[in-house]
């Protein structure tokens, strides 16, 4: 079987890693597009995935992503045309659905947070399969065109991605860091994004509070690194670290986004969330279980040298169950 896989975010290329591996050692071809945004590219090629770059983000105001979803649509539509593909997947790119629904080829869909109405709402109702963390009600989902196209998997999507990791301390000498002295990690609202249409001055705070400390800032634009390196007193990488080996050695991470939030609650890390948008149903669960602790003030955020976690506790998922779920519509 031929299959597709659309990158559009650093994120997606973590998840999606032991996804391709998995379904290569299955004897299926798996043929990989990337969007220029964030770290994508450049994750693409720490891991060694082979790509084909295809468009770039255009902004985060609606008119600009409507524009971004139309004119990347059509270049991912002419790049695949005559490729023959049997199954195209995304973990929530809009790009890949639309382009393989013009194309009629099968796909998946798969995403950990509920609230991105527009983003979901074209995603859902062209895709044969959902494949969601069984933490979302299957209810939430349904407004959105997913209804009997849900296929849930327990837990969270990093323990499934962070299965086979070992954290590697040559990135504590890459970022001269010291470790015998507490190190945190922070990483910048998703500025782009349209569920966080509003500053976030608890963020600004904790940066202000942070400023000096041995701390590590993970921005997500241009713009944000040279407002860091502007305001100065924080260890801007100049390009994509080991961000997971950053956080298992840090002794707290403060993120105004998802992802590495449950990255550090599944490696043992202490973690804030400062997100001010909409929660959804995987941080309400990790909320409510003491894993994640949602930041009321810049003062709660106390750096100081921690236990290392247990490696042994850790929860390891196997990226199989993950593969099996996005092939669904192949089954049929």
């Amino acid at each position: 079987m031929r299959v597709w896989i659309d990158l559009t975010n650093s994120p997606h290329v973590l998840v999606m890693r032991p996804v391709i591996a998995e379904l290569r050692a299955r004897g299926h071809e798996v043929e990989v597009t990337a969007r220029d945004f964030a770290q994508t590219l450049e994750l693409c090629r720490r891991f060694e995935i082979a790509h084909t770059a295809v468009g770039r983000h255009r902004g985060g105001h609606l008119t600009a992503k409507a524009r971004g979803l139309a004119s990347r649509s059509l270049a991912l539509t002419r790049w695949a045309r005559g490729r023959r593909f049997d199954l195209a997947l995304g973990h929530g790119s809009n790009d890949v659905t639309v382009a393989a629904a013009l194309l009629r080829i099968p796909r998946s869909t798969m995403f950990d947070y509920e609230w991105a109405t527009v983003q979901h709402t074209v995603n859902c109702s062209l895709s044969q399969a959902v494949v969601v963390p069984d933490a979302i009600p299957p209810e939430r989902l349904y407004r959105y065109g997913a209804r009997g196209k849900i296929r849930a998997y327990p837990g969270l999507k990093e323990e499934y991605y962070l299965a086979d990791f070992e954290a590697d301390p040559a990135v504590l000498a890459e970022l001269r860091l010291d470790p015998s002295r507490p190190i945190a990690v922070v990483r910048t609202p998703p500025a782009v994004s349209l569920y966080h249409r509003f500053e976030n001055d608890l963020f600004a705070a904790v940066l202000d509070r942070l400023r000096g400390v041995q701390t590590i800032v993970l921005p997500r634009t241009a713009e944000q690194r040279a407002e860091l390196e502007r305001a100065g007193g924080f260890i801007v990488p100049a390009h994509a670290v080991d961000a997971q080996s950053l956080i298992a050695y840090a002794d707290v991470v403060v993120s105004a986004g998802g992802t590495m939030n449950r990255e550090a609650v599944a490696l043992g890390t202490p973690v804030f969330t400062v997100f001010e948008g909409r929660l959804g149903a995987v941080d309400e669960r990790l909320i409510a279980e003491g894993r994640l602790r949602r930041l009321r003030g810049a003062e709660d955020v106390v750096v100081a040298k921690r236990e290392a976690a247990d490696a042994t506790d850790r929860v390891r998922r196997d990226p199989a169950v993950l593969a099996e779920l996005l092939l669904a519509p192949a089954h049929r």
